[in-house]
């Protein structure tokens, strides 16, 4: 009779299937991963319930779960407390314009800082680093006095102006294309590329879930920015973003009576974020694969 060691009839009964080839480890690997998902997504599903509920429904004790007869009458109203067109157009504007910079000049700096040797590239580079530790609250008022400075208060380019350049992105775009051989960009040099050739055609394409990642943070950040926007905006409401605007929502809700109002923006508020990530989705999970590879 064959005999089997302790070790290995330990190893044999904690890795026994259960079902059709699932192991005991995998079976509480998926109940915790989806554990999570659902305490992620729990209130984004309770937002969109509740703005197709009734008054009556949003305001009952114990809470109802789902709607008994769903409507879009929140959202037919929101538009009437505010300026949905235009808070969406400010809050694009702003986020489409300091994302493209943002990934510009990050691409751009990223590139010297790793491929160029000069006099003090890493100390820049750490004093640029440092920068990420400071809290948003200590460069307000020096921002806004530059920018009045500027003449660019009340505006949208003064919430703009301050946001064409991050050092996160710098350092991101830096770690990526340090990993881009020189091989490569001298034999495009070679062939006669200019600098900005070999930045724009031959580095960006060999990073680009880098960039997606980039191009994501930096919508989401830019779309959800609201300190900044109401400091320099100073009461302007047609330059308002729809986060700024959504405020207005809060102090519009009575009670609980247009709890389905105020969920009902923040479901428009949340929709270009969530499909521009369903869009980079791929590209951002490859970011943080090659990250983890060349860690």
């Amino acid at each position: 009779m064959s005999t089997v060691t302790l070790p290995a009839a330990i190893a044999r009964r904690r890795e026994r299937p259960i079902g059709s080839g699932i192991t005991l480890s995998k079976a509480i690997i998926f109940t915790l991963i989806l554990l999570s998902a659902v305490i992620a997504a729990f209130p984004l599903l309770w937002m969109l319930l509740t703005s197709l509920k009734t008054p009556q429904e949003t305001m009952s004790v114990p809470p109802v779960w789902l709607p008994a007869h769903p409507n879009l009458d929140a959202y037919t109203q929101v538009s009437g407390v505010i300026n949905v067109g235009r808070s969406f157009l400010n809050s694009a504007v702003i986020a489409l314009i300091c994302t493209a910079a943002i990934l510009v000049t990050s691409l751009m700096a990223g590139f010297a800082f790793a491929k160029y040797a000069f006099v003090g590239r890493n100390t820049l580079f750490a004093l640029m680093i440092a920068t990420m530790f400071l809290p948003p609250i200590v460069t307000l008022i020096p921002l806004y006095r530059i920018v009045g400075y500027l003449g660019l208060n009340a505006s949208l380019a003064g919430v703009i102006a301050p946001n064409l350049a991050n050092a996160f992105g710098i350092f991101l775009m830096r770690q990526f294309i340090a990993g881009v051989p020189d091989e490569l960009l001298d034999a495009a040099r070679i062939d006669g590329a200019s600098e900005l050739r070999v930045v724009f055609q031959i580095v960006a394409p060999s990073v680009v879930p880098a960039i997606a990642a980039l191009a994501l943070f930096a919508f989401v950040y830019q779309w959800n920015s609201y300190l900044w926007p109401l400091t320099v905006l100073q009461g302007n409401s047609d330059q308002y973003p729809i986060v700024i605007s959504l405020s207005r929502l809060l102090s519009y809700n009575r009670g609980a009576m247009n709890t389905g109002l105020v969920m009902a923006g923040a479901t428009l508020a949340v929709l270009p974020p969530l499909i521009l990530f369903v869009l980079l989705q791929r590209f951002f999970v490859d970011s943080i694969v090659s990250s983890g590879v060349k860690g």
